[in-house]
């Protein structure tokens, strides 16, 4: 039996623990600068996957799985920066960075096979 797997929904959640673990974190100078980078490209993940799903083409599709990959790299590295910066947060970004490499497998495998389509 196949499991169907909502990733509108996924990706959702995912940006929803990120904003979670960002407001139990003290605001600074640095912090509140990474945050907002990180709560943006977290949701934005979600949000261009939405819009693929509704692509007007196979090219506006490709299009917008491409930018939620770059999104997912760009939380990557916001992520990395935050537990620098925020070495006490280890175990919960550990799971948000598992989550993230999640997401760029999935989301790479959707890019190529939709290339392979064209």
């Amino acid at each position: 039996m196949a499991i169907n797997y909502d990733l509108e929904e996924r990706t959702a959640k995912f940006a929803e623990s990120v904003i979670a673990l960002v407001k139990t974190i003290k605001i600074t100078a640095i912090n509140e600068r990474i945050i907002n980078q990180l709560i943006g490209a977290a949701g934005s993940i979600g949000a261009n996957y939405c819009e693929a799903t509704e692509a007007e083409s196979k090219k506006d599709f490709i299009h917008k799985i491409g930018i939620s990959k770059k999104e997912i790299k760009e939380t990557r590295h916001w992520l990395r920066l935050l537990l620098n910066t925020n070495p006490e947060k280890k175990e919960e970004v550990f799971i948000l960075q598992k989550e993230v490499q999640e997401l760029l497998l999935i989301f790479s495998q959707i890019n190529r096979s939709a290339n392979k389509r064209v």
